[in-house]
Protein backbone atom coordinates (compact mmCIF):
# COMPACT_ATOMS: atom_id res chain seq x y z
CA UNK A 1 0.00 0.00 0.00
CA UNK A 2 1.27 3.05 -0.76
CA UNK A 3 1.97 6.28 1.19
CA UNK A 4 1.58 9.37 0.76
CA UNK A 5 4.33 11.61 1.87
CA UNK A 6 3.59 14.33 4.82
CA UNK A 7 6.98 16.49 4.43
CA UNK A 8 5.09 19.73 3.29
CA UNK A 9 6.49 22.36 4.34
CA UNK A 10 3.23 24.65 4.35
CA UNK A 11 0.39 22.40 5.76
CA UNK A 12 -0.24 22.47 9.53
CA UNK A 13 1.32 20.23 12.15
CA UNK A 14 -2.22 19.00 12.79
CA UNK A 15 -2.71 18.19 9.01
CA UNK A 16 -0.24 16.21 9.29
CA UNK A 17 -0.78 14.61 12.57
CA UNK A 18 -4.09 13.26 11.46
CA UNK A 19 -2.67 12.17 8.25
CA UNK A 20 -0.21 9.82 10.08
CA UNK A 21 -3.10 8.64 12.39
CA UNK A 22 -5.50 7.67 9.16
CA UNK A 23 -2.75 5.92 7.73
CA UNK A 24 -1.77 3.87 11.04
CA UNK A 25 -5.69 2.91 10.97
CA UNK A 26 -6.01 1.80 7.60
CA UNK A 27 -2.97 -0.12 7.51
CA UNK A 28 -3.97 -1.81 11.09
CA UNK A 29 -7.54 -2.88 9.52
CA UNK A 30 -6.05 -3.88 6.46
CA UNK A 31 -3.69 -6.30 8.33
CA UNK A 32 -6.19 -7.92 10.29
CA UNK A 33 -8.74 -8.54 7.01
CA UNK A 34 -5.45 -10.27 5.52
CA UNK A 35 -4.94 -12.33 8.77
CA UNK A 36 -8.74 -13.37 8.71
CA UNK A 37 -9.00 -14.36 5.01
CA UNK A 38 -5.88 -16.48 4.92
CA UNK A 39 -6.32 -18.96 6.87
CA UNK A 40 -3.66 -21.70 6.31
CA UNK A 41 -4.88 -24.70 4.74
CA UNK A 42 -2.70 -27.58 3.20
CA UNK A 43 -3.93 -26.86 -0.76
CA UNK A 44 -3.68 -23.26 -0.52
CA UNK A 45 0.18 -23.22 1.60
CA UNK A 46 1.54 -25.45 -0.35
CA UNK A 47 0.26 -23.65 -3.93
CA UNK A 48 1.60 -20.40 -3.57
CA UNK A 49 4.12 -18.90 -1.15
CA UNK A 50 3.01 -15.49 -1.12
CA UNK A 51 -0.46 -14.58 0.46
CA UNK A 52 -2.34 -12.38 -2.13
CA UNK A 53 -5.48 -10.28 -0.80
CA UNK A 54 -8.89 -11.44 -1.20
CA UNK A 55 -11.00 -10.08 -4.49
CA UNK A 56 -13.39 -8.63 -1.93
CA UNK A 57 -13.64 -8.03 2.31
CA UNK A 58 -15.96 -9.16 4.30
CA UNK A 59 -19.14 -7.15 4.76
CA UNK A 60 -18.16 -6.38 8.40
CA UNK A 61 -14.63 -4.69 7.26
CA UNK A 62 -16.37 -3.00 4.17
CA UNK A 63 -18.17 0.38 6.44
CA UNK A 64 -14.55 1.19 7.14
CA UNK A 65 -13.30 1.72 3.50
CA UNK A 66 -16.34 3.15 2.03
CA UNK A 67 -15.82 5.59 4.67
CA UNK A 68 -12.41 6.50 4.31
CA UNK A 69 -11.80 5.44 0.22
CA UNK A 70 -12.66 7.36 -3.21
CA UNK A 71 -11.03 4.92 -5.72
CA UNK A 72 -9.10 1.28 -5.12
CA UNK A 73 -8.98 -0.02 -2.00
CA UNK A 74 -5.00 0.22 -1.71
CA UNK A 75 -5.18 3.95 -2.63
CA UNK A 76 -5.68 6.42 0.38
CA UNK A 77 -8.10 9.76 -0.07
CA UNK A 78 -7.05 12.74 0.21
CA UNK A 79 -7.09 13.70 4.01
CA UNK A 80 -9.07 17.08 3.64
CA UNK A 81 -11.99 14.81 2.14
CA UNK A 82 -11.09 12.68 4.95
CA UNK A 83 -11.45 15.14 7.60
CA UNK A 84 -14.87 16.79 6.71
CA UNK A 85 -16.51 13.05 6.25
CA UNK A 86 -16.01 12.33 9.99
CA UNK A 87 -15.65 15.86 11.83
CA UNK A 88 -15.06 19.25 11.29
CA UNK A 89 -11.87 20.68 10.83
CA UNK A 90 -9.99 20.71 14.24
CA UNK A 91 -9.56 23.84 16.33
CA UNK A 92 -6.67 25.12 18.07
CA UNK A 93 -6.35 25.26 22.00
CA UNK A 94 -6.64 29.18 21.84
CA UNK A 95 -9.54 28.99 19.37
CA UNK A 96 -11.09 26.23 21.60
CA UNK A 97 -10.82 27.40 24.71
CA UNK A 98 -12.47 30.89 23.09
CA UNK A 99 -15.46 28.49 21.64
CA UNK A 100 -15.88 27.31 25.37
CA UNK A 101 -16.50 30.86 27.35
CA UNK A 102 -18.80 32.09 24.07
CA UNK A 103 -20.71 28.72 25.56
CA UNK A 104 -20.63 30.05 29.16
CA UNK A 105 -22.01 33.61 27.92
CA UNK A 106 -24.57 32.23 25.69
CA UNK A 107 -25.96 29.93 28.54
CA UNK A 108 -25.44 32.95 31.08
CA UNK A 109 -27.51 35.40 28.68
CA UNK A 110 -30.70 32.39 28.15
CA UNK A 111 -30.28 32.84 31.97
CA UNK A 112 -30.94 36.66 32.10
CA UNK A 113 -27.58 37.02 33.43
CA UNK A 114 -26.49 39.93 31.40
CA UNK A 115 -23.65 41.91 32.83
CA UNK A 116 -22.09 38.23 33.33
CA UNK A 117 -22.98 36.94 29.58
CA UNK A 118 -21.71 40.41 28.12
CA UNK A 119 -18.37 40.43 30.61
CA UNK A 120 -17.89 36.18 28.84
CA UNK A 121 -18.79 37.64 24.95
CA UNK A 122 -16.03 40.65 25.51
CA UNK A 123 -13.66 37.83 26.75
CA UNK A 124 -14.44 35.28 23.79
CA UNK A 125 -13.62 37.58 21.19
CA UNK A 126 -10.66 39.35 22.48
CA UNK A 127 -9.80 35.72 21.99
CA UNK A 128 -10.49 34.97 19.06
CA UNK A 129 -12.40 37.60 16.18
CA UNK A 130 -14.04 34.29 14.59
CA UNK A 131 -15.13 32.90 17.62
CA UNK A 132 -19.11 33.42 17.03
CA UNK A 133 -18.58 31.35 13.78
CA UNK A 134 -16.49 28.41 15.25
CA UNK A 135 -19.34 27.90 18.30
CA UNK A 136 -22.08 28.07 15.55
CA UNK A 137 -20.31 25.30 13.19
CA UNK A 138 -19.78 22.94 16.46
CA UNK A 139 -23.27 23.50 17.62
CA UNK A 140 -24.26 22.46 13.81
CA UNK A 141 -22.52 19.69 14.43
CA UNK A 142 -23.88 18.54 17.30
CA UNK A 143 -27.68 19.03 16.32
CA UNK A 144 -26.74 17.20 12.76
CA UNK A 145 -25.37 14.19 14.44
CA UNK A 146 -28.26 14.43 17.29
CA UNK A 147 -30.75 14.27 14.24
CA UNK A 148 -29.33 11.93 12.11
CA UNK A 149 -26.53 9.97 13.70
CA UNK A 150 -27.92 8.73 17.17
CA UNK A 151 -25.15 6.71 18.80
CA UNK A 152 -27.34 3.97 19.62
CA UNK A 153 -28.51 3.09 15.82
CA UNK A 154 -26.15 1.33 13.36
CA UNK A 155 -24.74 2.85 10.35
CA UNK A 156 -27.57 2.04 7.92
CA UNK A 157 -29.55 4.67 9.63
CA UNK A 158 -27.81 7.39 8.30
CA UNK A 159 -30.54 7.62 5.53
CA UNK A 160 -33.77 6.86 7.89
CA UNK A 161 -36.60 9.10 6.64
CA UNK A 162 -38.73 10.45 9.20
CA UNK A 163 -42.57 10.12 8.53
CA UNK A 164 -43.89 12.86 10.97
CA UNK A 165 -42.88 15.66 13.32
CA UNK A 166 -43.25 13.77 16.71
CA UNK A 167 -40.79 11.48 15.07
CA UNK A 168 -37.82 14.03 14.23
CA UNK A 169 -38.84 15.76 17.36
CA UNK A 170 -37.81 11.82 19.33
CA UNK A 171 -34.70 11.50 17.37
CA UNK A 172 -33.25 14.90 17.92
CA UNK A 173 -33.94 14.84 21.90
CA UNK A 174 -32.90 10.64 21.51
CA UNK A 175 -29.69 12.88 19.77
CA UNK A 176 -29.28 15.46 22.47
CA UNK A 177 -29.40 12.76 25.75
CA UNK A 178 -26.88 10.71 23.53
CA UNK A 179 -24.34 13.61 23.37
CA UNK A 180 -24.58 14.42 26.94
CA UNK A 181 -26.65 18.05 26.17
CA UNK A 182 -28.69 18.96 29.47
CA UNK A 183 -31.29 21.22 28.36
CA UNK A 184 -32.07 24.07 30.92
CA UNK A 185 -35.68 23.88 32.41
CA UNK A 186 -37.04 26.15 34.96
CA UNK A 187 -38.04 24.34 38.04
CA UNK A 188 -42.00 24.98 39.19
CA UNK A 189 -42.85 24.37 42.73
CA UNK A 190 -47.18 24.96 43.54
CA UNK A 191 -47.19 26.08 47.25
CA UNK A 192 -50.88 26.96 48.17
CA UNK A 193 -53.60 27.72 46.56
CA UNK A 194 -52.93 29.48 43.18
CA UNK A 195 -49.12 30.41 44.68
CA UNK A 196 -46.24 28.86 42.38
CA UNK A 197 -42.77 29.33 43.23
CA UNK A 198 -39.95 28.94 40.17
CA UNK A 199 -36.03 28.62 40.24
CA UNK A 200 -33.83 27.49 42.77
CA UNK A 201 -36.45 28.47 45.73
CA UNK A 202 -38.82 25.95 43.71
CA UNK A 203 -36.17 22.94 43.80
CA UNK A 204 -35.98 23.45 47.77
CA UNK A 205 -39.60 23.64 48.42
CA UNK A 206 -40.24 20.17 46.43
CA UNK A 207 -37.92 18.35 48.51
CA UNK A 208 -39.74 19.27 51.84
CA UNK A 209 -42.86 17.25 53.47
CA UNK A 210 -46.20 18.55 53.39
CA UNK A 211 -47.56 19.04 56.55
CA UNK A 212 -45.03 21.89 57.58
CA UNK A 213 -45.87 23.65 61.08
CA UNK A 214 -44.10 26.09 63.22
CA UNK A 215 -41.85 23.95 65.71
CA UNK A 216 -41.21 24.66 69.45
CA UNK A 217 -37.61 26.43 70.21
CA UNK A 218 -37.96 26.89 73.71
CA UNK A 219 -40.74 23.71 75.16
CA UNK A 220 -41.94 26.03 78.37
CA UNK A 221 -42.65 28.81 76.32
CA UNK A 222 -44.75 27.54 73.32
CA UNK A 223 -45.61 28.58 70.00
CA UNK A 224 -48.52 30.88 69.95
CA UNK A 225 -48.23 31.87 66.22
CA UNK A 226 -48.92 27.96 65.79
CA UNK A 227 -52.52 28.30 66.56
CA UNK A 228 -52.51 31.02 63.76
CA UNK A 229 -54.69 29.97 60.87
CA UNK A 230 -52.64 30.67 57.84
CA UNK A 231 -55.38 32.85 56.31
CA UNK A 232 -54.99 35.06 59.23
CA UNK A 233 -51.42 35.33 58.96
CA UNK A 234 -51.21 35.56 55.36
CA UNK A 235 -53.82 38.74 56.05
CA UNK A 236 -51.22 40.40 58.55
CA UNK A 237 -48.25 39.62 56.59
CA UNK A 238 -49.79 41.99 53.72
CA UNK A 239 -49.08 45.22 55.76
CA UNK A 240 -45.63 44.27 55.58
CA UNK A 241 -43.37 45.79 53.55
CA UNK A 242 -40.68 43.26 51.04
CA UNK A 243 -37.67 43.75 53.95
CA UNK A 244 -40.21 42.51 56.85
CA UNK A 245 -41.76 40.31 54.68
CA UNK A 246 -38.45 38.39 53.74
CA UNK A 247 -37.01 38.66 57.35
CA UNK A 248 -40.25 36.67 58.57
CA UNK A 249 -39.43 34.26 55.37
CA UNK A 250 -36.27 33.53 56.79
CA UNK A 251 -37.53 32.49 60.43
CA UNK A 252 -38.38 28.92 58.88
CA UNK A 253 -39.97 26.67 56.42
CA UNK A 254 -43.39 27.30 57.46
CA UNK A 255 -42.81 30.59 57.34
CA UNK A 256 -41.31 30.44 53.61
CA UNK A 257 -44.20 28.23 52.45
CA UNK A 258 -46.64 31.36 53.95
CA UNK A 259 -44.55 33.91 53.25
CA UNK A 260 -44.95 33.16 49.00
CA UNK A 261 -48.64 33.58 48.84
CA UNK A 262 -49.72 34.82 45.53
CA UNK A 263 -52.29 37.00 47.44
CA UNK A 264 -49.36 39.03 49.38
CA UNK A 265 -47.33 39.61 46.50
CA UNK A 266 -49.66 40.09 43.87
CA UNK A 267 -50.92 43.20 45.16
CA UNK A 268 -47.44 45.26 45.47
CA UNK A 269 -46.63 43.62 42.04
CA UNK A 270 -49.85 45.61 40.84
CA UNK A 271 -49.40 48.83 42.71
CA UNK A 272 -45.82 48.94 40.84
CA UNK A 273 -46.33 47.95 37.39
CA UNK A 274 -47.79 50.36 35.71
CA UNK A 275 -47.27 53.27 34.14
CA UNK A 276 -44.59 55.17 34.11
CA UNK A 277 -42.80 51.67 35.18
CA UNK A 278 -44.19 50.18 32.00
CA UNK A 279 -45.52 51.52 29.17
CA UNK A 280 -49.28 51.99 28.15
CA UNK A 281 -48.79 48.85 25.42
CA UNK A 282 -47.77 46.61 27.80
CA UNK A 283 -50.16 44.12 29.41
CA UNK A 284 -49.84 43.18 33.11
CA UNK A 285 -51.14 39.78 32.36
CA UNK A 286 -48.65 39.20 29.90
CA UNK A 287 -45.92 40.38 31.79
CA UNK A 288 -46.62 38.23 34.63
CA UNK A 289 -46.62 34.89 32.09
CA UNK A 290 -42.99 35.78 31.28
CA UNK A 291 -42.31 34.92 34.56
CA UNK A 292 -44.65 31.95 34.97
CA UNK A 293 -47.08 33.53 37.52
CA UNK A 294 -44.35 33.87 40.30
CA UNK A 295 -45.22 37.07 41.60
CA UNK A 296 -42.50 36.63 43.97
CA UNK A 297 -40.09 36.86 41.12
CA UNK A 298 -41.95 39.73 39.25
CA UNK A 299 -41.06 42.05 41.80
CA UNK A 300 -37.77 40.99 42.60
CA UNK A 301 -36.36 40.06 38.88
CA UNK A 302 -38.56 43.27 36.82
CA UNK A 303 -36.39 46.18 35.76
CA UNK A 304 -38.21 48.66 37.96
CA UNK A 305 -37.23 52.14 39.59
CA UNK A 306 -38.08 52.21 43.17
CA UNK A 307 -39.88 55.05 44.85
CA UNK A 308 -38.68 53.85 49.07
CA UNK A 309 -35.88 56.61 48.63
CA UNK A 310 -33.76 58.79 46.27
CA UNK A 311 -30.75 58.12 43.93
CA UNK A 312 -27.76 60.04 44.94
CA UNK A 313 -24.72 61.13 43.02
CA UNK A 314 -21.60 62.30 44.67
CA UNK A 315 -19.67 63.82 42.05
CA UNK A 316 -15.92 65.63 42.67
CA UNK A 317 -13.86 67.71 40.74
CA UNK A 318 -10.71 69.59 41.52
CA UNK A 319 -10.38 73.47 41.10
CA UNK A 320 -6.74 75.42 40.88
CA UNK A 321 -6.67 78.15 43.33
CA UNK A 322 -4.19 81.08 44.14
CA UNK A 323 -2.12 81.78 46.70
CA UNK A 324 0.26 84.80 48.05
CA UNK A 325 3.51 82.55 47.39
CA UNK A 326 3.87 81.80 43.65
CA UNK A 327 5.78 78.67 44.28
CA UNK A 328 2.75 76.96 45.86
CA UNK A 329 0.15 75.71 43.67
CA UNK A 330 -2.94 75.86 45.25
CA UNK A 331 -5.76 72.91 44.57
CA UNK A 332 -9.10 72.49 45.87
CA UNK A 333 -11.35 69.51 45.84
CA UNK A 334 -15.31 70.38 45.07
CA UNK A 335 -17.74 68.19 46.07
CA UNK A 336 -21.45 68.32 44.72
CA UNK A 337 -24.37 66.13 45.53
CA UNK A 338 -27.14 65.64 42.48
CA UNK A 339 -30.20 63.82 44.12
CA UNK A 340 -33.27 62.17 41.77
CA UNK A 341 -36.66 61.21 43.72
CA UNK A 342 -38.91 59.25 41.46
CA UNK A 343 -42.54 59.31 42.15
CA UNK A 344 -45.26 57.05 40.78
CA UNK A 345 -47.60 59.77 39.21
CA UNK A 346 -44.45 60.33 36.40
CA UNK A 347 -42.54 63.17 38.48
CA UNK A 348 -38.93 63.24 38.76
CA UNK A 349 -37.06 65.74 41.26
CA UNK A 350 -33.88 66.99 40.61
CA UNK A 351 -31.73 68.82 43.26
CA UNK A 352 -28.11 70.10 42.58
CA UNK A 353 -26.59 71.04 45.69
CA UNK A 354 -22.96 71.26 47.23
CA UNK A 355 -21.18 69.99 50.08
CA UNK A 356 -22.46 72.73 52.86
CA UNK A 357 -25.69 70.99 53.54
CA UNK A 358 -25.40 67.20 53.47
CA UNK A 359 -27.68 64.36 52.40
CA UNK A 360 -28.78 64.11 56.00
CA UNK A 361 -30.24 67.59 55.53
CA UNK A 362 -31.48 67.92 51.94
CA UNK A 363 -33.28 64.48 51.93
CA UNK A 364 -36.15 65.65 54.29
CA UNK A 365 -36.77 69.09 52.40
CA UNK A 366 -36.85 67.07 48.78
CA UNK A 367 -40.74 67.56 48.20
CA UNK A 368 -42.28 68.90 45.01
CA UNK A 369 -43.21 72.06 47.03
CA UNK A 370 -39.30 72.82 47.44
CA UNK A 371 -38.11 76.16 46.10
CA UNK A 372 -34.43 76.59 45.99
CA UNK A 373 -31.38 76.89 43.53
CA UNK A 374 -30.65 73.88 41.77
CA UNK A 375 -34.23 72.55 41.86
CA UNK A 376 -35.98 70.93 38.77
CA UNK A 377 -38.75 69.33 38.48
CA UNK A 378 -39.59 66.89 35.28
CA UNK A 379 -41.46 63.73 34.46
CA UNK A 380 -39.76 60.40 33.28
CA UNK A 381 -40.82 56.95 32.62
CA UNK A 382 -38.71 53.21 32.16
CA UNK A 383 -38.10 51.88 29.07
CA UNK A 384 -36.85 48.36 29.43
CA UNK A 385 -33.57 48.85 31.74
CA UNK A 386 -33.26 52.89 30.33
CA UNK A 387 -34.93 55.81 32.27
CA UNK A 388 -35.79 58.31 30.41
CA UNK A 389 -36.16 61.90 32.62
CA UNK A 390 -37.53 65.49 30.35
CA UNK A 391 -38.88 68.45 30.85
CA UNK A 392 -36.57 69.32 33.68
CA UNK A 393 -37.61 72.81 34.36
CA UNK A 394 -37.08 75.22 37.26
CA UNK A 395 -40.60 75.52 39.17
CA UNK A 396 -42.11 79.02 39.70
CA UNK A 397 -39.83 80.28 36.51
CA UNK A 398 -41.41 81.75 33.58
CA UNK A 399 -38.95 82.99 31.36
CA UNK A 400 -37.06 80.00 31.51
CA UNK A 401 -35.87 79.36 27.65
CA UNK A 402 -33.83 75.71 28.12
CA UNK A 403 -34.69 72.46 29.95
CA UNK A 404 -32.80 68.92 30.21
CA UNK A 405 -33.36 65.46 29.94
CA UNK A 406 -31.50 63.07 30.97
CA UNK A 407 -31.26 59.11 29.57
CA UNK A 408 -29.88 56.96 32.64
CA UNK A 409 -29.00 53.41 32.51
CA UNK A 410 -30.74 50.83 35.06
CA UNK A 411 -28.41 48.32 37.41
CA UNK A 412 -28.69 46.05 40.03
CA UNK A 413 -25.20 45.43 41.90
CA UNK A 414 -23.52 44.75 44.03
CA UNK A 415 -25.99 44.64 46.46
CA UNK A 416 -29.92 45.15 46.32
CA UNK A 417 -32.16 45.44 43.39
CA UNK A 418 -32.10 48.34 40.75
CA UNK A 419 -29.62 50.37 43.21
CA UNK A 420 -27.71 52.07 40.72
CA UNK A 421 -28.58 54.94 37.91
CA UNK A 422 -25.81 55.53 35.30
CA UNK A 423 -25.46 58.56 33.10
CA UNK A 424 -25.69 57.62 28.79
CA UNK A 425 -27.13 61.20 27.76
CA UNK A 426 -27.52 64.40 29.21
CA UNK A 427 -28.74 67.11 27.25
CA UNK A 428 -29.91 71.17 27.07
CA UNK A 429 -33.19 71.55 25.07
CA UNK A 430 -34.38 75.25 23.94
CA UNK A 431 -37.51 74.88 24.64
CA UNK A 432 -38.52 77.29 21.27
CA UNK A 433 -37.06 74.85 18.51
CA UNK A 434 -36.28 71.94 20.35
CA UNK A 435 -32.71 71.73 19.91
CA UNK A 436 -30.78 69.64 21.92
CA UNK A 437 -27.32 70.41 23.17
CA UNK A 438 -24.74 67.55 25.07
CA UNK A 439 -23.83 68.43 28.35
CA UNK A 440 -20.11 67.21 29.13
CA UNK A 441 -20.01 64.18 31.93
CA UNK A 442 -16.68 64.33 32.61
CA UNK A 443 -17.07 64.79 36.26
CA UNK A 444 -20.81 62.95 37.02
CA UNK A 445 -20.59 59.59 38.73
CA UNK A 446 -23.30 57.26 38.96
CA UNK A 447 -26.36 57.68 41.05
CA UNK A 448 -26.54 54.78 44.32
CA UNK A 449 -29.85 54.45 45.98
CA UNK A 450 -30.56 55.25 49.50
CA UNK A 451 -33.33 54.33 51.25
CA UNK A 452 -35.84 56.71 53.26
CA UNK A 453 -37.89 55.43 55.89
CA UNK A 454 -39.59 59.35 56.33
CA UNK A 455 -39.42 62.62 54.10
CA UNK A 456 -41.21 64.34 57.08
Amino acid sequence: MSVPSTAVSDEPEELVRFRQQWIEEVRGKKKVSLQQDTTPTPAASSSSPEVQPPSHLPPVHQAPHRRFSHGTPSSPPAPKKASTSVTPAPFGPALQRAVEVYRKAVQHEQRAELDDALRLYRTAFRMDNNVDRAYHMVEEEMLRKAAVIPSSAPLKTHHRKISSTAGAVDVLAQGIQNLGLNVSSVPVAHVRGESFVTGTLASLISSWPGNLTFEVEDEQEGVPIKHLPDELLVMVLRLLDHTALERFGRVNRKARVVSLDASIWRPKVERLLKPPQISDEEVFEALVLRYMTDYRRVYIEHPRVRYDGVYIAVCHYIRNGLGENVWVNHSHLITYYRYLRFLPDGQVLSLLANEELAPAQIIPLLKPTLRTKGFFIGTWYLDGTEVHIDDLLEPGSSETRYSFQMILDLHSRPLGRWNRLNFREYNSVHIGNGEAMPLALKNERPFWFSKVRSYA
